[in-house]
């Protein structure tokens, strides 16, 4: 029987990040991931929390910090922070003495999840849906054309949200995205880590040609796998069974099979 709870964790920096825990008594918890200026009940987690939890998986769903409910102030990179933050849940599910059965990210938290994994090595199952390679890309589409010579000038640029809020991207945060180095950071992953890129053929937000960069980098890994959705958009807007269906067999694969009973 599920059950749901809050779950408020302090990050390093002693800002409370706001999750919810969708507690199936499994040993196995699942950490779902938002993307850049979202929050844990985006449409992704929401179909990924009902199928992974049917099955038996606890699921923990929260907002990075300065998103949703979580403290902080948002910004427009701030990897290294997500990072951070995804870090400490996991660090409190593990003194909870449970088993982190997987970390997936969906677009911006894709990326937050690989760095993570680069940098703590404490993750075994990641999953990267719809993550960004190269972090060039993709920025004129947000802050609009001269987009530099525009925050030099006044120090920040305002854009809106997908659900309309408005958020500000100031120029340190700006340069902290520019700056992130997916390919050497993924280069960091341990070897044994096993990751599975997702990604929409359709996505016009972020390129599928992301997800062949992720691949090509990880060939000698061998425990890196690709799934190209076919005619998925960057949302999965019709198409979130099948998102859902290649995730859940990569989790329970990497698991041996379905969760276990929590004692």
């Amino acid at each position: 029987m599920q059950k749901i709870e809050q779950v408020i964790i302090k990050n390093k920096y002693g800002e409370k990040l706001v999750g919810v825990l969708y507690e199936t008594s499994s040993k196995e918890v699942i950490i779902l991931c938002h993307g850049s200026a979202s929050k844990k009940e985006c449409p992704v987690n929401w179909n990924l929390t009902d199928a992974l939890t049917k099955v038996g998986f606890s699921v923990f769903c929260f907002d990075f910090s300065g998103n949703g409910e979580s403290e902080g102030t948002f910004e427009f990179g701030n990897y290294s922070k997500e990072a951070d933050d995804l870090h400490s849940v996991v660090m409190y599910f593990s003194g909870m003495k449970r088993v982190i059965g997987g970390v997936l990210g969906h677009s911006k938290g894709g990326d937050s999840v690989l760095v993570c994994a680069s940098r703590y090595h404490d993750v075994a199952t990641v999953v990267n849906v719809c993550g960004r390679f190269k972090k060039e890309r993709g920025t004129e589409d947000v802050l609009g054309k001269d987009y530099m010579e525009r925050i030099k000038e006044k120090g920040f640029l305002d854009f809106e949200g997908d659900e309309g809020n408005q958020y500000r991207v100031t120029e340190e945060s700006l340069m902290e995205r520019l700056a992130t180095d997916m390919r050497a950071l993924c280069l960091s992953i341990a070897k044994d880590c096993r990751v599975l890129s997702v990604h929409g053929s359709a996505d016009e937000c972020i390129p599928v040609e992301d997800a062949f960069e992720f691949a090509k980098l990880w060939d000698f890994l061998q425990l890196h796998k690709l799934h190209n959705i076919e005619g998925a958009d960057h949302g999965y807007s019709n198409y979130q069974s099948e998102l859902v269906e290649v995730v859940m067999d990569f989790i329970v694969d990497c698991l041996g099979g379905p969760a276990s009973t929590f004692i």
